[in-house]
C-alpha cells in the first residue's frame, strides 16, 4: 500500500491536471499494449495498433521505447516529466533535458530486473543523438496508438475533472480527495492507495499533490519512485465504452453507423439546450430542472446526444454526470 502523507498546507495545494496527459498516456499505453490484459474495451486499440506497427517499416526504430516501458513493474521517472502538464512538446524537451545523474540512475535500476539494448548504455550517459532518437520514436509511437483516439481518450478525462469539480464545490480540497474511492481511501491526512505493488510512505511537505486523470492507466495508481521529484499521483478514469477511432480519425475512410443517424436526429431547440447545459458538466436531474422538461425526456436527449459522440455520462453513485467531448464543445462553439 501507498501512504501519503497531507500537511494542511499539502491539502490546499492538491490540485487536477488540466487535462489528459500526453506523455502519461504514451507511456502507459505502452504497457497495456504489451501486458496480457484482457480488458474488452480496450480490445479494438489494441488489435489496431500491433496491425499498424507491424505494417510500419521504421516501428524498429521503437525498440528502445518499448525496453524502457515493460509491462510491469518499474518504468524511469524521467520518461513522465512534471513539464508534460504543459503539453506534449514541452514534456519531450524535459526528457531531453534530462541531467546525466537521473538517466544513469534510474537505467541502472530499470536493468536491474530487464534485458535493456546496446543503446541504452549511450542513453545512460546522456548521449544527445540516443535522447533525440528516443523523444523521435515517442512522437512515432503517438502518431499510431493516441493520435487517432484522442478525442475519446481527453472526453474521458474531462468527464472525470468536471465529477472532481463538484467534489470539491461540494466538500472542499478534501471532498476531492475522499472522491477518490474506491481505490483509494482518504483518511485524517492520509491518502491510502489500495493494492499498490510496494510499502511506500511518501511525505509531500508542503509540495501539495498533483493528480493526473489517465485513460491509460490500470486499475491501481501510479506514484514516481523519487520522493524528491514533484509529487504526482496518476489514476484510472471510467474508460466510457473503450476506444474506437473517431469518424474521418485515424487509418480508413471515416465510417457510417449510429453516430451519423444520431446526428441527424439533433435538429431542435431542446436538444441544443442540453448541449448548452452540460457545458461544465451537469446531471440528468439538472437538466430536467434547468430546461423544465421531465427527466425521462432529459434522460432521453442526453441518450441522443451520447450516441452522436457529442457527450459522455459517468454514473456516480445514484446520478449520471453528463459531460462535453470535444466534438460536442467545437459544435457548441460553432
Amino acid at each position: 500500500m501507498l501512504t501519503i502523507h497531507f500537511s494542511q498546507e499539502d491539502i490546499l495545494r492538491t490540485r487536477v491536471a488540466p487535462a489528459a496527459d500526453p506523455i502519461w498516456e504514451l507511456v502507459l499505453s505502452l504497457h497495456l499494449l504489451q501486458g496480457r490484459t484482457r480488458d474488452p474495451l480496450m480490445a479494438h486499440w489494441r488489435r489496431g495498433v500491433a496491425r499498424e506497427l507491424r505494417r510500419d517499416v521504421t516501428s524498429h526504430q521503437l525498440r528502445l521505447l518499448f525496453a524502457l516501458n515493460p509491462p510491469r513493474g518499474y518504468f524511469p521517472d524521467f520518461l513522465t516529466p512534471y513539464q508534460s502538464v504543459a503539453g506534449f512538446e514541452a514534456g519531450l524537451d524535459a526528457v531531453r533535458s534530462t541531467p546525466i545523474d537521473l538517466l544513469n540512475r534510474d537505467l541502472t535500476v530499470l536493468a536491474g530486473a530487464n534485458s535493456l539494448p546496446s543503446s541504452a548504455a549511450a542513453l545512460a550517459r546522456g548521449e544527445p543523438e540516443v535522447l533525440q532518437l528516443l523523444t523521435d520514436s515517442m512522437t512515432q509511437y503517438r502518431s499510431v496508438a493516441l493520435e487517432p483516439y484522442w478525442g475519446r481518450i481527453q472526453a474521458a478525462v474531462e468527464a472525470d475533472r468536471n465529477r472532481r469539480a463538484r467534489a470539491l464545490l461540494d466538500g472542499g480540497a478534501e471532498g476531492l480527495l475522499a472522491s477518490l474511492r474506491p481505490t483509494m481511501r482518504w483518511d485524517s491526512g492520509r491518502l491510502e492507495v489500495h493494492d499498490y505493488p510496494d510499502r511506500r510512505e511518501l511525505h509531500l511537505d508542503g509540495r501539495g499533490l498533483l493528480l493526473v486523470p489517465s485513460f491509460f492507466c490500470a486499475r491501481t495508481p501510479v506514484a514516481l519512485l523519487d520522493p524528491a521529484l514533484p509529487p504526482v499521483l496518476v489514476y484510472p478514469v471510467d474508460r466510457l465504452g473503450g476506444l474506437v477511432p473517431a469518424p474521418g480519425e485515424g487509418a480508413g475512410p471515416p465510417r457510417e453507423g449510429p453516430g451519423r443517424e444520431a446526428l441527424a436526429a439533433l435538429l431542435g431547440r431542446t436538444r441544443a439546450a442540453v448541449l448548452e447545459a452540460s457545458d461544465d458538466g451537469c446531471t440528468t436531474g439538472e437538466v430536467a430542472r434547468r430546461l423544465h422538461i421531465s427527466p425521462a425526456a432529459a434522460s432521453q436527449h442526453t441518450a441522443v446526444l451520447r450516441n452522436a459522440g457529442l457527450l459522455v455520462s459517468q454514473r456516480d453513485r445514484n446520478t449520471v454526470l453528463h459531460t462535453l467531448t470535444p466534438l460536442g464543445r467545437a459544435m457548441l462553439e460553432a
